[in-house]
């Protein structure tokens, strides 16, 4: 949530934030502002509404100057309006400041500097930041040593870029609990919160650490520790995603592009991980106590991994929200404890939170991550990456998919070490990219689905065993971006309550793969039928064409594998009544890509 993108370098800056901007626009935003400075002095404009509507309306691109600094906001202190959009300033107007994340003893700092007669313009939290250096200038004189200053006295969470208009040569950026990298281009230099923002312009990327800070120059950078203040060695990484990976490619919406790049995802997933997959095995069965923890679709991939995990790991494995983690499990881990956090960013706040007490108690992190260099891989004791490159939709798809396949090689390296036979998943495995592209041929017949769904406003989602979580993400998607009221059910919880929900006409989505609960899920499906509900079954067994009023006929895969199957047809139902409905599906109403705020 919330984006930004700083530049410095011969070229006109303005132009080149609003495109950085754009390319941030994935992460959710209700506002966007854009300062740069020129002849010593700073210039700012900013608001509330879309980039777009904002350069027309404001003219961004007229901005004069070779440096500047761009923000996209999602509000967290102070209503979306114009006053409280990024970037901030202080009392003279001669330090920006654009900031991600939230500071917590922003009030106590606030009131300090009011006493000392500061005056604030806005109701956020961010414009703390700008008065404490000005503050800390009056003191120190160097500009280095007040934005240093400053950042011992925040607490919370930030990834930071200052300008100021009396040091027109630098950028300032710091970064604790939120992502920031720097760019790196021939005789000019870019700051962002995630790569696509500068991705046209270079592949060269330094991501920076909590509890550091750097100055940026068109020429180079120096990055120090915020406490001590040394000078930190830093690797430039090669970013192997290209623009073209980052943007739509014919395709009408993000979501539609990545749903239908998942073949190739799943591919990169399995062969990306064939090497590293059995040493995370081992040290899952060397543990006593395996918890596996993520929030939103990573949460229901962490489901699945349960019951991968205890079926060829013969191991009993507790999921957890990390929303929750930190207050129930402290003081429950040691040495002998491994957890598993899944985080498609890897700058998830609760979920890097859960690492960070893990780690803290001694146990054993493992990370399934999609973003390479992301906070999560840091913490990590060793990292598998998804591979699925850049999801700019807000919604997961492909990292989910990825996630899964990550989760499925795990099981088998567990199946192996145990003596369990695997053949039969192992031989599924080199065909499952085209198992998939075989069920994304169902788009249109799933687009004349979501037509005849499109006023329906409940959905119950069910499925058993394995096929649970996929129950709770099919809803999930559709609650996400259709905005209809969506339930995931374990399917034997029907007759517990949520029957009494079931009337005529509502649909019921039963997702049912030949497997260990089959036979019970006919059962379920039919006391859903008997009250009048709209079945719509997913299934390889023909038996459930009988019994249903739509039956979307799924290739036959190990019931251990359906999970990345079946979500597919889940996805494109909900993106297509997404559109149906007018609703944009890479960007759904009061969401963010990254959750970096907890």
């Amino acid at each position: 949530m919330c984006g930004i993108i700083g530049y410095i370098g011969p070229k006109k800056a303005s132009p080149i934030i609003v495109e950085g901007l754009k390319r941030l626009e994935y992460r959710g935003y209700d506002s966007a502002g854009i300062a740069t400075c020129h002849e010593g002095k700073i210039f700012i404009k900013k608001g509330a509404g879309k980039v777009d509507e904002l350069v027309k309306k404001l003219k961004f691109n007229e901005l004069p100057g070779n440096i500047g600094i761009g923000h996209t906001r999602w509000a967290t202190h102070g209503v979306p309006n114009d006053i409280n959009a990024h970037p901030h300033t202080d009392c003279t107007g001669k330090i920006a400041v654009v900031h991600n994340g939230i500071i917590e003893n922003f009030q106590e700092l606030k009131e300090e500097l009011l006493r000392r007669g500061h005056v604030f313009r806005s109701d956020t939290d961010t414009e703390v930041i700008a008065h404490l250096i000005e503050e800390n200038l009056r003191v120190v004189k160097n500009f280095e040593d007040a934005f240093r200053i400053t950042l011992l006295r925040l607490r919370g969470s930030y990834a930071l870029v200052v300008l100021f208009a009396d040091d027109p040569e630098r950028l300032y950026v710091a970064r604790k609990d939120s992502p920031l990298i720097i760019g790196i281009g021939n005789g000019e230099m870019f700051v962002a919160s995630d790569i696509p923002a500068f991705l046209a312009h270079t592949r060269k990327a330094v991501f920076l650490d909590d509890g550091e800070y750097g100055i940026i120059s068109r020429d180079g950078f120096s990055v120090k520790d915020i406490v001590i203040g040394n000078i930190k060695v830093k690797q430039i990484k090669e970013i192997t995603w290209t623009l073209e990976m980052a943007e739509k490619g014919g395709y009408e919406h993000f979501m539609l592009k990545e749903i239908f790049e998942q073949p190739r995802a799943i591919k990169d997933a399995i062969y990306g991980n064939i090497e590293g997959i059995s040493r995370v095995a081992e040290e899952v069965l060397k543990a006593d106590k395996i918890i596996v923890t993520g929030m939103g679709t990573s949460y229901h991939a962490a489901l699945v991994g349960k019951y991968l995990i205890q079926r060829f790991g013969r191991i009993p494995v507790i999921v957890e929200e990390a929303s929750e983690f930190r207050y129930e499990y402290e003081g429950l881990l040691d040495e002998k404890s491994l957890v598993l956090a899944i985080t498609q960013s890897g700058e998830t706040a609760d979920t890097v939170a859960a690492m960070k007490l893990a780690k803290k108690s001694g146990a054993k992190v493992v990370g399934i991550v999609n973003v390479v260099g992301s906070l999560a891989t840091r913490i990590a004791d060793v990292t598998l990456y998804t591979h699925a490159g850049p999801e700019i939709g807000v919604a997961a798809t492909k990292t989910y998919t990825t996630q899964l396949t990550v989760l499925t090689l795990l099981g088998i390296s567990l199946g192996k070490l145990h003596g369990v036979d695997t053949t039969y998943i192992e031989n599924t495995l080199p065909r499952l990219p085209e198992i998939v592209d075989s069920v994304l041929k169902y788009n249109e017949k799933l687009q004349e689905l979501a037509k005849r769904l499109q006023e329906k406003r409940d959905y119950f989602y069910i499925g058993r065993g394995i096929s649970y979580p996929t129950a709770l993400e099919g809803a999930l998607k559709i609650k996400e971006i259709a905005y209809v009221h969506a339930e995931g059910l374990s399917a034997g919880e029907l007759k517990h309550g949520p029957l009494a929900l079931i009337e005529v006409g509502v649909p019921v989505v039963a997702i049912a793969p030949t497997g260990k609960t089959f036979e019970k899920m006919l059962s379920n499906i039919e006391e859903a039928k008997a009250r009048g509900g709209l079945i719509i079954s997913l299934g390889d067994d023909i038996r459930l064409q009988e019994v249903s009023d739509v039956f979307i006929r799924m290739p036959r895969v190990p019931e251990e594998v359906s999970p990345i199957v079946y979500v597919v047809p889940l996805q494109l139902l909900a993106y297509h009544l997404s559109v149906l409905k007018g609703h944009n599906p890479d960007r759904p109403r009061n969401l963010a890509k990254s959750v970096t705020v907890e």
